[in-house]
């Protein structure tokens, strides 16, 4: 088992609470996002990125100025920056969703930003309202910056596996809906109607090969895995899809919810998980795109390089 500290342990039992809480807060400044933000096809627009020390919302248009959102998971504070040279922070300590929110909102008017958002929770099985919200108090910087490191790695692996894709591909964003880091690739045809949320019906308007890393917590769909894993789903999923063969050793389809998983653990047991979860990816969208008869000599090209992590 490697001991790289780029893809460190995150056992679910350890930091469940932690993952629960972020979830909410993640939540509270990506619907400012949201609210503020010209829409960018497939939803692009609301997601975070990745950042050396945490994730940011990237610029944020309000009234004919600019501002960011940064969480840094390193010093472990929000920070709120205007195009004007002004910043406030925030720490990120154990505190409720509720007092979260109402810091967040206050730090914003006081920089001239006056927001309201829906305060419903989404995507997850039971809606709580961000700004009442007093259950959800927990945050442990450890198993935060190990959640983010995770990320951070993943990301790695996922800029090399987009680079052979020449169709149509997302940027790699963390949606704070689902709170989980994704990519995905687009045949060029747009697929059959969907019902369910707004936000799933746009996001799933073109046939695609969507992957990435979950942290194993409840979604909408109200599965909990219960472990972090990386996942992989095709949309719309043609036939014979659930019994395709599937590398590497450990990664399987998980019928519930309708998806390849590769749990983290597996992964981070191999000689190289950069390798084991970029084999995962790959071989996960072979299946979709050939099973769904992609037109793949057109979308498809040769890696520009061996892979290589950054950190060792």
């Amino acid at each position: 088992m490697t001991d790289a500290p780029h893809w460190p342990e995150l056992p679910y039992d350890a930091w469940k609470d932690t993952c629960e809480t972020l979830h909410l807060w993640t939540q509270v400044v990506g619907k400012v996002k949201l609210e503020l933000s010209p829409f960018l096809n497939e939803l692009w627009n609301v997601g975070f990125r990745l950042t050396a020390r945490g994730m940011t919302t990237g610029l944020i248009p309000c009234r004919g100025a600019v501002f960011e959102v940064q969480f840094d998971f390193i010093d472990h504070n929000l920070a709120v920056l205007t195009d004007d040279g002004r910043m406030k922070s925030i720490p990120l300590m154990p505190r409720s969703v509720a007092d979260f929110y109402a810091e967040f909102m206050a730090v914003l008017r006081s920089l001239g930003i006056d927001i309201e958002i829906t305060t419903q929770s989404v995507e997850m099985p039971t809606s709580v309202d961000l700004s009442q919200d007093r259950d959800h108090a927990s945050y442990d910087r450890e198993y935060v910056n190990r959640w983010w490191r995770i990320m951070l790695s993943t990301e790695m692996v996922l800029k090399h596996y987009r680079s052979t894709f020449r169709g149509k591909s997302s940027p790699v964003l963390f949606y704070w809906g689902s709170f989980d880091l994704a990519e995905a690739r687009y045949s060029g045809k747009p697929a059959p109607a969907i019902s369910g949320p707004r936000f799933y019906r746009i996001a799933e308007d073109e046939e695609n090969v969507a992957c990435g890393f979950w942290p194993g917590n409840s979604t909408a769909g109200g599965v909990d895995l219960g472990e972090a894993a990386f996942y992989s789903y095709t949309s719309p999923a043609p036939p014979g899809l659930a019994e395709a063969s599937i590398e590497p050793k450990g990664a399987a389809f998980h019928s519930q919810l309708g998806e390849f998983i590769l749990p983290y653990r597996d992964a981070r047991a191999a000689p190289s998980p950069d390798d084991a979860v970029l084999t995962f990816f790959q071989s996960a969208y072979d299946a979709g795109a050939t099973l769904g008869h992609w037109d793949r000599s057109r979308l498809e090209r040769a890696a520009p390089r061996p892979f290589e992590h950054p950190t060792g």
